[in-house]
């Protein structure tokens, strides 16, 4: 019998260009909801990948802006209405070479997918549903099902206990570093492409590309198996 691997996706900012509208749509929330002017992309950095309420708390805190937990929820209550209104306005395609590795990986034996993403539910589904994705076909675990948000392996952990295959077997991608962080201490490979950040803060993924063209089903298993 062949040997199994697991290919871990992560939505925001891997599947399609939605750190790009979560950006956009937190800035709104800190202008309608606080009357913060100001705010950029960048200053959501430090809570890529971490959930709704660390993302908000990102920008919150190089503003100075003290935020209480209702105010915390209200704002990614916000967030989340915003997005999902963005998307139905505008849908998202994916980034180029998703689908053709998504649909590459459904179609070989050898290969089990999975979602995983500190994203909610609801919200990664409009994402999912924008770009296209054939996600009702693979192991799906939010930022809903788990109590711990990257960096904590909590997310990836239990998308290899569903996939059923070992850790050392799988490849994670991710698009920041608290991804890498993440997927590394669940055991996994990870590859990182240079949508969101720099790769200059990719580097503790085992590889790292511009895009997902650059990569296929034989370099995961080389990579793997290396």
């Amino acid at each position: 019998m062949a040997e199994q691997y697991g290919l871990i996706f992560d939505v925001d900012g891997v599947i399609a260009d939605s750190e790009a509208v979560n950006a956009e749509v937190s800035i709104r929330v800190f202008e309608d909801l606080f009357g913060v002017k100001g705010v950029r992309r960048e200053d959501f950095d430090k809570g890529l990948g971490r959930g709704s309420a660390e993302y908000v708390m990102a920008a919150a805190r190089i503003h100075d802006l003290a935020l209480d937990e209702q105010q915390t929820a209200q704002a990614t209550a916000a967030r989340q209405d915003y997005f999902i209104t963005r998307l139905n306005e505008r849908p998202l395609p994916p980034f180029s070479g998703v689908m053709a590795l998504f649909l590459a990986a459904l179609e070989h034996p050898d290969f089990a997918l999975a979602i995983a993403t500190s994203s909610t539910r609801k919200k990664s589904v409009a994402v999912l549903k924008s770009a296209g994705i054939p996600y009702e076909k693979m192991v799906y675990i939010t930022g809903s099902d788990v109590t711990h948000k990257k960096p904590h392996p909590e997310l990836f952990d239990k998308a290899v206990e569903q996939l059923r295959i070992p850790p050392a077997c799988c490849v994670v991608i991710e698009d920041a570093p608290n991804g890498i962080e993440a997927a590394k201490a669940a055991g996994c490979g990870c590859i990182a492409v240079t949508n969101s950040v720099d790769a200059s803060q990719l580097e503790q993924a085992d590889r790292v590309v511009d895009s997902l063209e650059e990569i296929d089903l034989d370099q995961i298993r080389t990579l793997l198996q290396g």
